[in-house]
């Protein structure tokens, strides 16, 4: 795993992977499936990923590791952890198990509370490899790391080591602070489950809090019938001209999102005009007619949304 670390290091902001980031939370419910990602409804706790300087270094280090390997469901799985001078904060020997081989940066034999968030990461490695999930370039799938660490309860711990100050400026990841922000509120969406009281960073709760924002404003974009007035109207532009939602897609874009919003087609077997739109919940394009005030279930993620098309 990747570390930005150090006085003077710069720390990217924002929301430049978006589109990555959206496309890994669809590839997750794909492969686990709407009940088996609901099944991950409990995050790592505090508690359990605490390890500080009275704890027996290597029997403490494997306690942390094997929470963090509970709190992402691979009960058959063992991490072995040893520390060594490295540049990466932590990497993994992915294998086919049961033991898995974890080296983490010596400096977390002094700086032990960012242990558990260097594990969250390598034990996301392993849950993706034995699923057999993976994008084809390297930095999209530690992008896809990061995003299932944090949508399945423990990357939480890789938002909360992050800080930036005039002392300190320190990372760990692929993701933006503002982007593990954003996939921890869609979890905490998802599954009812409030992460705010867990930050011992500032840093890390402001980056949350912008990134939940976003990802609030997934749940107002048209067709949704919560969209504000100004985004109606703009929908209700394209929809006389048929253009894709551009401009009805303003945040997205900014933040990196992508493809429109919506996108206007006809349906072929003569049923009238149709509207295609990213579920909010797992960004699955769904298609649904445009007749007005209507209830559309995603078939992936099982939300039911009510639109206004």
């Amino acid at each position: 795993m990747a570390e930005n670390g150090g006085p003077g290091g710069p720390i990217e902001h924002g929301f430049p992977h978006l589109s990555t980031v959206r496309a890994s939370i669809t590839a997750l419910f794909r492969r686990l499936s709407a009940d088996g990602i609901r099944a991950y409804g409990t995050s790592i706790t505090p508690a359990d990923a605490a390890f500080d300087a009275t704890d027996d270094l290597h029997l403490g280090a494997q306690r942390v590791a094997a929470a963090t390997v509970r709190a992402l469901r691979l009960p058959d799985a063992r991490m072995v952890v040893s520390f060594r001078a490295m540049e990466e904060a932590a990497t993994v020997e992915l294998a086919a198990g049961p033991e898995y081989f974890v080296e983490v940066n010596d400096r977390f034999r002094t700086h032990r509370r960012d242990l558990a968030a260097a594990l969250s990461h390598e034990v996301a490695h392993v849950l993706l490899h034995r699923l057999g999930l993976g994008f084809p370039g390297t930095a999209e799938n530690e992008i896809l790391t990061d995003t299932a660490a944090t949508y399945l309860g423990a990357g939480w711990l890789l938002l909360d080591a992050y800080r930036e100050d005039a002392l300190t400026h320190q990372h760990f990841g692929y993701l933006t602070p503002e982007e593990f922000g954003y996939v921890l509120a869609k979890r905490a969406a998802l599954v009812g489950e409030d992460p705010a009281p867990w930050f011992t960073s500032h840093r890390a709760y402001e980056a949350y809090v912008r990134g939940r924002a976003l990802a609030e404003r997934d749940h107002r974009r048209a067709p949704l019938a919560a969209a504000g007035p100004l985004a109606r109207r703009r929908y209700a532009k394209a929809r006389r001209t048929g253009a894709a939602g551009g401009a009805g897609n303003r945040d997205a874009g900014a933040a990196g999102g992508g493809a429109s919003a919506y996108r206007f087609e006809q349906d072929g077997s003569g049923g009238g005009l149709r509207v295609s739109f990213p579920c909010p919940v797992c960004a699955q394009r769904l298609r649904v007619p445009v007749r007005g005030r209507l209830r559309a279930r995603c078939g992936l993620c099982h939300s039911l949304l009510d639109c206004l098309t």
